[in-house]
Formats: structure tokens, C-alpha cells, sequence
């Protein structure tokens, strides 16, 4: 039920949004990239579906948003869809070329487990522009843009660590602490809580190999 009112992030719908935000002219692009020819792939761009063209900081900002990565190929984990298959086929055949330097936008976990989060598979066209070849698997949680919003910078965590420490405080019995009631108290039992929650989530992040989204949304080296 709960699906109904909230549906599931499509994260190509998401690159597009950030495309259209970010004000890039497709067409002028297509331009650019037929005077300075890729030295990866060759394409006929006349033939190409230009919703499917997207610069490279389109994909770092959605992959930023929503905590995702974008990796070359033999770093996924995931073993690629016969669709995606007959989709490289077909673009080649229909290109004369064949196609290299394949690239995948997925959750972190993509590159170390077996999952169906909502991959995407591009191939470069040069000067920074990427070809989305084939999406599968299935759509990214509702919220996970607000769930990994905490992990974008620093300061993001730290509003959030303020909030969760406001609430846990404010569930705290006050009597345990104190004999009187007070702001002072009060104030005095939320320090104590930020700086308690704070140093978990430092130490966790160390031990754990944790960064934030724009360190590691084109990392293979870290963790998560």
C-alpha cells in the first residue's frame, strides 16, 4: 500500500531530471562530439536516441544524490541481462562498430554482491558524454535519496546527528540526571548525547571504510 503513494526511484527518470536541471543542450553536444570523434567508439550520432546521451555531470550529480557509483564493467558483480546483451548487439550492427569501455551506474553493493538494484549500463561517446545502453533489475527504494542524504557531506551529518540527538534526548527521562526540571538540563543532557552518538558514528565510519557520496561515486578502491 504504502508503494501506491510513494513508487520506487527510477534512477534513469532521476539522470534525466538532473540532465534537464543542469541545462545541457543535447544537440549542441551532438555537435561537439561529431567535430572531435571518440577514440573509444565510433557512432553514426545521427542515429543515436538523444534521451540516452548524458555528460558526465549529470551522472556524478544523481550518483551523488543517491549514494550510487559509476564503474567500469569488470568492477560489477552482477552477471549482465540477455537484454542488455541483444542491446550491445544490436547497436553495434547497426553502428559497424564494436563497442568497449562499458561503464555501470549502481549501488555500491552492486560492485561487491549479487543484487537487482536498478543498474545502468553505458558505453562513452567522448568529450565526457556516456550512451545508455540497456536499465534492468529493479527500482531504487522511495526514500533513498532521503535515506543516504546524511552520507552527501559533512555537514549533512552533522544536521543529522543535531536531529537524531534532539529526539533521543528528548525521550530521555530527565529525572534519571537530575533532581530539577530544567533548560539547563536539558541542554546539558543533549550535549552529552551529540557527543556520544557523534563519536559511534566517526568510529563506526572509520572502522567500517565509510566516506561520503562525492569521494566515492567513481572510487573502486573504496568500501562503500
Amino acid at each position: 500500500m504504502m508503494m501506491n503513494f510513494f513508487p520506487p526511484t527510477n534512477i534513469s527518470e532521476k539522470l534525466t531530471s538532473a540532465q534537464e536541471q543542469q541545462g545541457i543542450d543535447i544537440v549542441h553536444a551532438i555537435n561537439e562530439l561529431i567535430a572531435p570523434p571518440s577514440s573509444v567508439n565510433t557512432f553514426d550520432f545521427e542515429a543515436l536516441e538523444t534521451e540516452r546521451i548524458f555528460h558526465i555531470e549529470s551522472i556524478k550529480s544523481t550518483c551523488i544524490d543517491f549514494r550510487l557509483r559509476f564503474l567500469d564493467l569488470k568492477y560489477f558483480k552482477n552477471v549482465l541481462p540477455k537484454e542488455a546483451f541483444e542491446k550491445i548487439t544490436a547497436l553495434e550492427r547497426e553502428h559497424n562498430t564494436k563497442l568497449s569501455g562499458y561503464k555501470v551506474m549502481a549501488p555500491s553493493k552492486l560492485f561487491r554482491l549479487k543484487n537487482t538494484d536498478d543498474p545502468l549500463l553505458f558505453v562513452p561517446l567522448g568529450n565526457n558524454y556516456f550512451y545508455l545502453i540497456h536499465q534492468w533489475g529493479d527500482d531504487l527504494h522511495p526514500f533513498r535519496k532521503a535515506l543516504v542524504w546524511p552520507f552527501k557531506n559533512i555537514w549533512n551529518l552533522i544536521v543529522t546527528l543535531l536531529c537524531i540527538s534532539l529526539v533521543l534526548t528528548a525521550l530521555t527521562p530527565i529525572a534519571i540526571f537530575s533532581k530539577t526540571n530544567s533548560w539547563s538540563t536539558f541542554w546539558m543532557i543533549y550535549f552529552f548525547m551529540f557527543k556520544a552518538i557523534a563519536s559511534v558514528v566517526l568510529f563506526c565510519g572509520f572502522a567500517l571504510g565509510k566516506n561520503f557520496n562525492p569521494a566515492i561515486w567513481n572510487s573502486k578502491y573504496n568500501k562503500s
